[in-house]
């Protein structure tokens, strides 16, 4: 199984998991926040800074997959992703600077998410069963 890892204290990124467990059907992916002591584990040797400035996918041999470049192995995990996973697997750069872009203004699209959409994400997440709020 696939671990995909967030910031729980972000509402934004907490709705963006919700999303992709929406799209999992199979359960292939993993919610775990990364202030989860696991995700520590799982991003052994990487600073708590870059840590916590991306999203990151751990596969099952344990390959990390952060920000842009993570979107082609997430895509490969859900149900009729891998032709849009060919495409980003082909443009990482791009989907770095968009990430990155996202990122850098997510503590201003968080709040334009209604509370009801964050209580939804976070019940979606605690469906799985790991990091909600």
């Amino acid at each position: 199984m696939t671990t995909l890892l967030y910031d729980r204290d972000c509402g934004f990124c907490r709705w963006c998991v919700a999303k992709v467990l929406a799209w999992d059907s199979g359960r292939n992916v993993r919610p775990l926040a990364l202030q989860d002591p696991e995700a520590e584990r799982l991003l052994a040797g990487m600073p708590g800074e870059a840590r916590m400035a991306s999203w990151h996918l751990v596969d099952e041999d344990g390959r990390v997959s952060s920000a842009g470049r993570g979107l082609a192995p997430l895509l490969r995990e859900l149900p009729g992703g891998r032709p849009l996973a060919d495409v980003a697997e082909r443009i990482p750069g791009p989907l770095d600077h968009a990430y990155r872009f996202v990122a850098d203004r997510r503590g201003t699209l968080g709040p334009l998410l209604s509370e009801g959409a964050k209580r939804r994400a976070d019940r979606r997440i605690a469906a799985r069963g790991a990091g909600g709020r």
